[in-house]
């Protein structure tokens, strides 16, 4: 009889059964964190970009995303997305086009489950859990590109800001694409957390630029170093 057998015939105590699925836990956990670290050790020049899994392909900032990815694809960065749809595969798709190392690091979702196709076959990882996702999302980019997007975009821009804002994280640039869709909620962080309430500081403000353009994007990404996990 095997050990699972012989469990299923002979429940745990409560106390123990919980000891043994926090260890699955735990060992899952730590998983994820080795085989992503490993993954992404050998790509150079990463710039990562979030946005919107909800864009189609005729959407304005998809055609930005795509092109920003193919031209960034061209100057020789790789690039990495969550590996879904919307603005993660315009970034993809602009990273094939351009030859250049298209990575994508998957979650499955109940929206939004499929890895794009323009994610290269190689450079494809999933994930169980969101923040071992997140973790390597920001591991090693020299620049992160935030579009518009829902509540998991502002997920993941708000904790690569608190990481810089805490020091936890060395600075690297953060961008936002697009005045009409960001502008209102910078007027608000500005008026409401950094003037009324002073939840953060004026400097805080600096942590992020907002940008129209991918002219405008490049300029930035081009002042950046190349930035390694260890």
């Amino acid at each position: 009889m095997s050990e699972e057998e012989y469990l299923n015939k002979c429940p745990l105590p409560p106390a123990m059964e919980f000891r043994l699925q926090t260890r699955k836990r735990l060992d899952l956990i730590q998983e994820e964190f080795e085989n992503g670290f490993e993954f992404l050790y050998p790509f150079k020049r990463e710039i990562t970009i979030f946005g919107s899994a909800r864009f189609k392909e005729d959407h304005k900032y998809y055609v930005m995303a795509c092109a920003l990815a193919k031209q960034l694809g061209e100057e020789g960065y790789t690039i990495i997305t969550g590996g879904g749809p919307g603005i993660m595969e315009a970034a993809n798709r602009g990273a094939q086009e351009a030859g250049a190392p298209s990575v994508g690091l998957n979650i499955e979702l109940p929206r939004e489950q499929r890895v794009n196709p323009y994610v290269d076959k190689d450079k494809s990882m999933g994930f169980h859990y969101f923040f071992s996702r997140k973790v390597m999302l920001s591991a090693a980019a020299q620049a992160y590109v935030a579009f518009p997007g829902g509540f998991g975009t502002m997920d993941e821009l708000f904790e690569m800001i608190t990481l810089i804002q805490t020091k936890k994280m060395e600075a690297i640039p953060i961008i936002l694409v697009g005045h009409e869709f960001w502008q209102p909620l910078l007027d608000w962080i500005k008026a409401e957390l950094a003037d009324d309430e002073k939840t953060i500081s004026p400097e805080d403000l600096d942590l992020f630029t907002l940008v129209e353009s991918n002219e405008e994007a490049m300029e930035i990404i081009r002042t950046t170093s190349e930035r390694k996990i260890f």
